[in-house]
C-alpha cells in the first residue's frame, strides 16, 4: 500500500471523526420520494382517492396482484432490536437506527432495493417474531440485523418457518456468504483444496456459526474444524455445553473437532490453514504469536468492527499470507455489503419464497469469479463496492439458483436477470447523482 503503520493508524481514525459531523448535517441518510409522475394535484385522484379503490379491489380478489400494483415487489424491512450493533453491543433501538439507515442506503444504492429501517423496542424474541410477522403484508422480504445471540438463531428459524416472504439474517447468512467468497479466492491463490483445509473459528456468535454451516455445505470437512469461545476450544466432552439454549454450541461440538482437541482459544491457530475471527474489536485480541503457529500460506479473516482483532500488517509480519478485515480502508475487505444488496436483488427479481444456503453459495462463487476478472491476488480476494458491475452478476446467480431449486415464482434466463438487476441498480445510482447535481442533496 506504500503507507507507514502510523499513516494507516491515522487513516483508520478518520471515518469515525467524519461520521458525527456528516450525520448531524444531513439528519440521517434516507428519505422517501414518489416514483410516479405528479403533473398537478388532479393526479391525486388517480394515485389516491377515489381512483386508488380500483387496484385495492383487484388485490382483494387476487392477493398476488399486490406485487404488480404496489412497491411490495421491491420493498424490504431492515429490522433490529439494537441488542448487538456493529461491535458496540446492546445500545438499544434508537442508537441502532443510524446503522439501519446506513443498511437501507446500501440496499438502495448498490442493489436498487427499497428498504425501510425498523427498530423494535423489545428484547423479547417472541414479541419480535410476532411483530415482524404482522409487518410482512407490506414487504417483499425481511432483513434481520444486529440481534444478540442466541436468540438471533431462534428468531430467524421461526420467521423462516412461518413467513410467506424471504427472511434472512445478514449477520448470519450474509456474513457466511462473503466469508465463503473470500475463502474460495484464497484457495485459488494458495492452491489448497476446500475438502482438505483445517479451519479455526475464534468466537461462536451468529457470524461464525452461520459461516461454519455454509462452509460445511460448500465442502469443508467438519472434522477439520476447531471452534473457540471465551472459555476455550469447543469439544463434545465439555460439560458446560449441556443445556445451552437452542443447543447451538452443543450441536457444533458434536459435528466438529473429531479428535476432541481442548485448550485455550489460541489452540485453534495451530497448523490452521484458515482462521475466521468474529469476536470483539481489537487490536491485540489476536496475538502475533498465535498467527505464527498457523500453517504455511495461512489465511486470517480478522473481521471485528470497527477495529479488527489484529492489525493486518501485524498478522502479515507474523507469517499470514492472506489477511482480510471488515474495513474498506485496508486490502481485502470482507464486507456483507458485497453480498446482501445483490442477494436480495436476485431474490426479489424472481420472487423467491426463501433464501437458501445454495443461493448464498452461488453468490459466493460468483463474487470470487468476479475477482478473477479484475486480477485476483493475495491482496484482492473479492471486488470492492465501487465495482458496481459485480452486483448484477451476483444477483443473477442468486435468482438462477432460486429458479433451479424451485423456490421462485418467476422465471427468466441468466441474461434477463443480469439486465433486470442492472437497470434497477443503475436507476438508483443515477437518481442519487441527479439529486446531487441539482443541489437537492447538498454538498458539505
Amino acid at each position: 500500500m506504500g503507507l507507514t503503520k502510523e499513516e494507516m493508524l491515522e487513516r483508520a481514525k478518520k471515518p469515525a471523526e467524519e461520521a458525527v459531523k456528516l450525520h448531524r448535517f444531513y439528519r440521517g441518510k434516507m428519505q422517501t420520494v414518489p416514483k410516479c409522475c405528479i403533473r398537478d394535484i388532479s393526479d391525486f385522484a388517480i394515485w389516491y382517492t377515489p381512483g386508488v379503490a380500483e387496484p385495492c379491489k383487484e388485490i382483494n380478489k387476487n392477493p398476488e396482484l399486490v406485487y404488480e400494483f404496489t412497491n411490495k415487489a421491491n420493498m424490504i424491512a431492515v429490522v433490529t432490536d439494537g441488542t448487538r450493533v456493529l461491535g458496540l453491543g446492546d445500545i438499544g433501538p434508537e442508537a441502532g437506527l443510524p446503522v439501519m439507515e446506513g443498511k437501507c442506503m446500501l440496499f438502495k444504492y448498490l442493489g436498487g432495493v427499497d428498504a425501510v429501517a425498523i427498530c423494535l423496542d423489545t428484547k423479547d424474541p417472541d414479541k419480535f417474531i410476532e411483530t415482524v410477522k404482522n409487518l410482512t403484508p407490506a414487504f417483499g422480504g425481511i432483513n434481520l440485523e444486529d440481534i444478540a445471540q442466541p436468540k438471533c438463531f431462534y428468531i430467524l428459524d421461526e420467521l423462516r418457518k412461518d413467513c410467506k416472504i424471504p427472511v434472512w439474517h445478514d449477520d448470519q447468512q450474509g456474513t457466511a456468504a462473503v466469508n465463503l467468497a473470500g475463502l474460495y479466492s484464497g484457495l485459488k491463490v494458495t492452491g489448497k483444496k476446500i475438502e482438505e483445509i483445517k479451519v479455526g473459528f475464534l468466537g461462536c456468535g451468529a457470524a461464525n456459526v452461520a459461516t461454519i454451516r455454509v462452509l460445511i455445505s460448500a465442502g469443508v470437512d467438519p472434522k477439520n474444524i476447531l471452534i473457540a469461545d471465551s472459555k476455550g476450544v469447543i469439544h463434545s466432552d465439555r460439560q458446560d455445553l449441556e443445556g445451552v439454549k437452542y443447543d447451538v454450541k452443543l450441536h457444533l461440538a458434536q459435528i466438529t473437532n473429531s479428535e476432541k482437541v481442548s485448550g485455550p482459544q489460541e489452540k485453534i491457530f495451530e497448523d490452521a490453514d484458515v482462521v475466521f475471527c468474529y469476536t470483539k474489536p481489537g487490536p491485540d485480541v489476536v496475538k502475533k504469536e498465535w498467527v505464527a503457529k498457523m500453517a504455511k500460506d495461512a489465511m486470517l479473516f480478522a473481521c471485528a468492527n470497527p477495529i479488527p482483532e489484529i492489525w493486518p500488517w501485524e498478522a502479515k509480519e507474523a507469517g499470514a499470507r492472506i489477511v482480510a478485515t471488515g474495513r474498506s480502508d485496508f486490502p481485502n475487505q470482507i464486507n456483507n455489503s458485497l453480498i446482501f444488496p445483490a442477494v436480495f436483488r436476485g431474490t426479489l427479481d424472481v420472487r423467491a419464497s426463501v433464501i437458501t444456503d445454495e443461493m448464498c453459495i452461488a453468490a459466493a462463487k460468483t463474487l470470487s469469479d468476479c475477482a478473477e476478472k479484475i486480477g485476483l491476488n493475495e491482496d484482492c480476494l473479492i471486488p470492492t463496492m465501487d465495482q458496481t458491475w459485480v452486483y448484477p452478476e451476483v444477483a443473477a446467480s442468486v435468482g438462477a439458483k432460486a429458479i433451479e431449486q424451485g423456490v421462485a415464482k418467476l422465471t427468466a434466463t441468466r441474461d434477463e436477470l443480469v439486465k433486470m438487476a442492472d437497470e434497477r441498480i443503475h436507476f438508483a445510482q443515477e437518481m442519487t447523482k441527479l439529486l446531487m447535481k441539482e443541489g437537492l442533496i447538498k454538498s458539505i
